[in-house]
């Protein structure tokens, strides 16, 4: 045989036994959480045991995480709960299916079952909540379940502290308190007369640090731009600068804040006004017209706006800044005169747009 069809083929194996090894850890997972939550077998676990429960609980809430989006092992998962929760009927008389999107909770499943199970020791109960080392949510030794419950107390008192914050904040009071930061740090940066190259590094490391929660970050650097001035306008007027130069991030920010927030930023910063206007306008050129959806669709990778959406962009900012209408309208109706000034939809985008406006 071919040395790389061997190879393959090897890699194939390893596959298929690694995908054998997982599913027979998360039946063992599975029957451990039917276990800890009925069972008196639980006055017989010491603080390795709990901890190494809690530790394959975490296992397949990343089994979860790494097949929840490959439809194919995620069948094969699916199959093994199935399997694993017949069998655990025919053992529980009161037991509840293990779902596929319950995986993804499995440490709160098994603390919950734990609590609720009457035969919970007196000596476990004080390692999860235990108050003088509260818990590291990112450990991953046995050693992570001391104060599990004191620590989704501490979270809980200050979600209930902070959500009449979260309730007046159109960011959330995450993103507001984390703004803040940002402008303070960038006002730091500034006292000390750091160098301009030093804090437009500053600001990339920053995006970097968000990536794949790039939505939440649009939220931070709105909260930050709407930040009452005060001392924050030079702090501002570099992050808006640096906004500006990342168009991408500008486009993202534009598509996917809330259009109340974009005219906010809109009314309070001037640039702002023109880059959204300019992206918008850039939207609009990007868009083809669909024949058979009989309809503008976006021919940009990068964008889902579609046409009735991006017409309500406009209208918003053009309610948010009055006098930009009419100078908006003059250079649409300058870039439909360029395509051929008809009044027949399908032909203009732009000529669309000022139907729309109108209407």
């Amino acid at each position: 045989m071919h040395a790389s069809k061997k190879s393959s083929l090897s890699v194939l194996t390893l596959t298929v036994q690694l995908a054998g090894t997982a599913l027979r850890n998360l039946a063992s997972t599975a029957e451990l959480l039917a276990v800890a939550a009925r069972c008196d077998a639980v006055k017989q676990w010491d603080a390795q045991t709990l901890a190494r429960a809690f530790h394959w609980a975490r296992y397949c809430e990343l089994l979860f995480s790494r097949v929840h989006s490959n439809t194919a092992m995620r069948r094969s998962v699916e199959r093994q709960l199935q399997l694993t929760n017949q069998r655990l009927h025919a053992v529980f008389c009161d037991y509840k299916d293990l779902s596929f999107t319950e995986l993804s909770r499995c440490q709160h499943l098994l603390l919950v079952g734990l609590l609720n199970n009457s035969e919970l020791t007196i000596s476990l109960m004080k390692i999860l909540f235990d108050t003088k080392s509260a818990v590291k949510p990112t450990q991953s030794d046995y050693q992570g379940v001391t104060g599990l419950c004191t620590h989704i107390i501490h979270c809980k008192s200050a979600c209930k502290v902070l959500s009449p914050l979260t309730d007046l904040s159109p960011f959330g009071a995450d993103a507001e308190v984390q703004g803040l930061m940002l402008m303070e740090r960038l006002g730091a940066l500034l006292s000390q007369g750091t160098e301009a190259c030093h804090m437009t590094h500053f600001l990339d490391s920053v995006l970097q640090g968000y990536e794949g929660a790039e939505g939440h970050l649009c939220l931070v650097i709105a909260a930050a731009l709407l930040t009452p001035k005060n001392s924050q306008t030079a702090s501002q007027d570099f992050l808006l600068d640096w906004l500006l130069k990342n168009q991408s991030e500008l486009q993202h920010m534009c598509s996917a804040l809330p259009t109340a927030l974009l005219t906010d930023l809109a009314k309070e910063h001037l640039k702002f006004r023109d880059a959204y206007g300019d992206v918008l306008k850039k939207w609009a050129s990007d868009m083809e017209y669909s024949i058979s959806e009989g309809e503008w669709l976006q021919t940009s990778t990068n964008c889902a706006v579609s046409f009735q959406r991006l017409t309500e962009h406009f209208l918003a900012l053009f309610q948010a800044c009055p006098p930009l209408r009419e100078e908006v309208e003059k250079e649409l109706n300058s870039l439909k005169n360029s395509d051929g000034d008809f009044d027949v939809r399908g032909l203009s985008v732009w000529g669309d747009l000022l139907s729309a406006f109108n209407e």
